[in-house]
């Protein structure tokens, strides 16, 4: 069976202002081009389909067109999306009975009641059943009707509205009675971190929301069952482990952070169960890119692009800035930012450069107040945390 995986499509998503409509346009149409020439039998796409919980009509109608021409060009496709923290769950669980029916699962929302499990899409293949486990984003909250009529370890029922993300994951695929002796595969948007290490270890992106104290964060062993997880979340591609556990990442650069980072559709190849996996990148190649560039005026005039660029300038000497910029969005029709490097001067003939960073809000928090208690700290972090969901 072959699989290709896909995530973090941001549809409707802005660049510094910048509408990418057309490069998501010219980057879907490349999935579907590849899917023609490979022929996968599934396309999973792990959340955040689109940008923001309300789409344009735009954004959804270009996902409409990318489906629409998977679903026509590809024999006897499925396909199968959930969503992520910038979808509305209950819009992608829309038509999700009937859309079924024709191979198309959309799946918006988690289990809300002891009667619901994780959806199970089963597909066959010349070696069996392979079951696809499609669990969009999880909130600790939206579970909590899950468990609402059990206890834990014999212990009295708590208040389940104070269950870590790590715990209601992990409660809910304990509920999930698998056949290990058949392939099975998760698809799933969330923050899986690997045994041993610490959230804040993992690289992270401009481009995605980062919660305070990394409180989204759930451990991979979560992942055990499955011979292979199709992960969403995480914008640069990477590994979780082990090297079937993987986040495919965004099909182009979303970020100045992202730049350079080479993106693509992973294409995954199962055999029988305990065989190897196959897996391989396929490139894909945005009409404009992000780069990072760097070198005097003179020297950043003479390179010229047509690509989303960030320009930092290392003249000593000050330009007048309006004439300076003229020439410069001339020369770079998609500038995102201009910066100067900073010099300082330390001992006579010596200078040395310093990076100036954004303070983050919860450390300022915490050197205003620094006398703060653990649960003003906990309150704090949830309180910065919800002011940046709702701002999606």
């Amino acid at each position: 069976m072959r699989i290709f995986h896909l995530s973090d499509l941001h549809i409707g998503l802005r660049l510094y202002n910048y509408d990418l409509r057309q490069e998501q346009q010219d980057l879907l149409r490349q999935v579907v081009e590849q899917a023609q020439r490979y022929c996968p039998d599934v396309v999973v796409i792990a959340g955040d389909i689109y940008d923001k919980s309300v789409p344009s009509a735009e954004a959804v109608q270009l996902l409409n067109t990318f489906l629409t021409d998977l679903y026509d060009n590809v024999p006897n496709l499925t396909i199968m999306l959930v969503s992520g923290n910038h979808d509305s769950a209950q819009r992608i669980d829309c038509f999700r009975s009937l859309l079924a029916r024709q191979r198309i699962h959309l799946v918006g929302m988690p289990p809300r009641t002891p009667e619901e499990y994780i959806q199970k899409v089963v597909v066959q293949d010349e070696f069996g059943v392979v079951n696809f486990y499609l669990l969009p984003f999880v909130k600790p909250f939206m579970v909590r009707g899950v468990f609402a009529d059990t206890d834990m370890d014999g212990q009295e029922e708590r208040e389940l509205g104070g269950m870590s993300y790590n715990e209601a994951l992990h409660r809910l695929m304990e509920r999930e009675e698998m056949n290990l002796n058949q392939r099975n595969i998760l698809v799933s948007h969330q923050f899986y971190v690997p045994a041993g290490a610490k959230p804040e270890d993992v690289q992270r992106m401009d481009s995605e929301v980062l919660t305070v104290g990394n409180v989204d964060a759930v451990g991979a062993d979560l992942l055990l069952p499955f011979d292979y997880a199709a992960l969403g979340h995480i914008h640069k591609p990477m590994k979780v482990e082990k090297d079937c556990w993987r986040y495919c990442g965004t099909p182009m650069p979303y970020s100045l952070s992202e730049a350079g980072q080479e993106k693509g559709i992973v294409m995954v190849d199962v055999k029988k169960k305990g065989e190897p996996l196959e897996i391989t990148t396929i490139p894909l190649t945005p009409r404009r890119t992000v780069q990072k560039l760097k070198g005097t005026l003179e020297q950043l005039l003479k390179t010229p692009s047509d690509n989303y660029v960030s320009l930092t300038l290392t003249d000593k000497e000050d330009w007048n800035p309006v004439d300076m910029q003229e020439k410069l969005h001339l020369a770079f029709p998609h500038l995102l930012e201009i910066t100067r490097e900073v010099r300082f001067r330390g001992t006579p003939g010596e200078e040395f450069l310093e990076e100036i960073g954004e303070p983050e809000p919860y450390a300022l928090f915490c050197e205003f107040c620094p006398d703060m208690s653990e649960e003003d700290k906990v309150l704090i972090q949830d309180v910065i945390n919800k002011v940046r969901e709702e701002n999606l």
